[in-house]
């Protein structure tokens, strides 16, 4: 996955090329390069990394139940048109005769 970089003084920011979405895996391949990269002197602060970290982990949480919900919502569609066709296909009552 290629990635293009802006940087400013204090941070790097990164936006994937080409419209594609950053997984867990580019998440942690960047983190470590951060973390190989930091000055010693003048360390990422703990509390920084461990918010960075849960913001992923939230993120990565509501991707994994818009994905369930999107499959739902297909079995919903599904049945839904399974529905229509099978009342469809049944032949309408005749009123009955006294």
């Amino acid at each position: 996955m290629s990635v293009n970089s802006i940087t400013n003084a204090n941070n790097v920011v990164l936006q994937p090329a080409g419209g594609q979405q950053m997984g867990q895996s580019d998440f942690l391949r960047l983190m470590t390069a951060q973390l190989s990269h930091q000055d010693p002197f003048n360390p990422v602060d703990n509390q920084q990394m461990v918010a960075q970290m849960a913001q992923f982990s939230s993120l990565a949480g509501i991707n994994d139940t818009n994905s369930a919900l999107a499959k739902i919502s297909e079995q919903l569609t599904a049945q839904t048109e399974l529905l229509k066709d099978i009342k469809a296909a049944t032949p309408a009552p005749t009123p009955a005769t006294n």
